[in-house]
């Protein structure tokens, strides 16, 4: 949830309801992810985790992201915001990573990629436990030999950009429940489901399933506590489909389908964060101007079950309706049997 919903109110409110709330490190100056985890301690004395992005810098064609360029400059209205500089960073991941060695969150979250083997025992030295996203069985065998303490398993159905270690087309891309199956068969690891889950119900199929847990993002961005823009909210509560694409970032991410995805999807290159920051002034722009067509509204495919209650009532409901399904799985018997 980097980029603007994720908060420390929301993060503080789902601990002390029983959950275990998050802070998104992603495109936050350290500084700003330092302020976040004060603020999460100044709201609760609750365990909480925190997510950082791994980069590794890739070949990228450069006359693609040239050409992407050129096309969206074509597009652009008189007076519209300015295209951004296309180029490589790592998210300031060393300073963060100070940060967190200081700080001591309980837990620190991985995506698209796997610490090394030195930087989780540097963590554990400091009694930070390591979790690791993962959406290929090959990525599980990889985090577990790195000495993960636990895999976040992210189903297609995920909102936001893929988790995986590359950023392949095809690659990364299985459902959630062929996903746990599948990396329960090489690993024993406690696997955390993510993809498509924002009620009880799905809680309860992804706990069948063999996952210890659930981690859940689009289902909380409607809630107050989230910072999620108004216009991004309104398309969350629409039946609107979803698409994988390429348009905003440079990298395979989910959201509900609009003009952008249309008019960029087929044409945007392979190449993150340089696409990123490419688009990020039209991106602003848009999402000041409240103009759904041209923000990326990450979203995941159950994107309609979420609601606008607090993250405190949704952790209790879900964790109500969650016992509820299993039991009423358990008791049902086949018509006539």
């Amino acid at each position: 949830m980097a980029g603007g919903p994720s908060t420390p109110a929301l993060a503080a409110a789902v601990s002390d309801a029983g959950g275990l709330g998050f802070l998104a490190a992603g495109y936050k100056a350290p500084e700003d992810l330092r302020a976040d985890i004060a603020a999460l301690r100044g709201l609760t004395a609750a365990r909480f985790g925190v997510n950082l992005f791994v980069l590794t810098e890739t070949p990228v064609e450069d006359a693609a992201i040239d050409r992407y360029a050129a096309t969206l400059s074509r597009e652009q209205k008189p007076g519209s915001a300015l295209l951004g500089s296309p180029h490589f960073d790592d998210d300031a991941l060393d300073a963060k990573l100070e940060i967190v060695l200081t700080e001591r969150p309980p837990i620190v979250s991985f995506t698209f990629g796997c610490p090394s083997n030195e930087l989780v025992e540097h963590l554990h030295d400091h009694q930070i436990a390591v979790w690791v996203t993962i959406t290929e069985p090959e990525e599980a065998r990889t985090a577990s030999d790195a000495g993960a303490d636990a895999l976040i398993a992210q189903g297609v159905e995920a909102g936001g950009h893929r988790g995986s270690f590359e950023d392949l087309d095809g690659h990364g891309e299985l459902s959630l429940l062929p996903l746990l199956r599948l990396t329960a068969h090489v690993t024993d690891l406690p696997l955390i489901a993510s993809g498509g889950i924002a009620d009880g119900a799905g809680v309860a199929a992804a706990l069948a399933a063999g996952a210890r847990a659930v981690q859940i993002g689009t289902g909380f961005m409607s809630c107050p506590e989230a910072a999620t823009s108004q216009v991004h909210k309104n398309a969350l509560a629409s039946p609107a489909a979803t698409a994988l694409t390429r348009a905003f970032t440079g990298r395979r991410a989910r959201g509900i389908t609009n003009q952008f995805m249309r008019d960029y999807g087929a044409v945007a290159p392979p190449a993150y964060p340089h696409v990123h920051h490419l688009t990020a002034p039209l991106r602003a722009a848009a999402r000041k101007a409240q103009d759904a067509d041209r923000i990326n509204l990450w979203a995941g495919e159950a994107h309609a079950l979420a609601t606008a209650h607090s993250a405190a009532e949704l952790v209790r409901r879900w964790s109500q309706d969650a016992q509820a399904a299993l039991a009423n799985a358990q008791a049902r018997s086949w018509p006539g049997g």
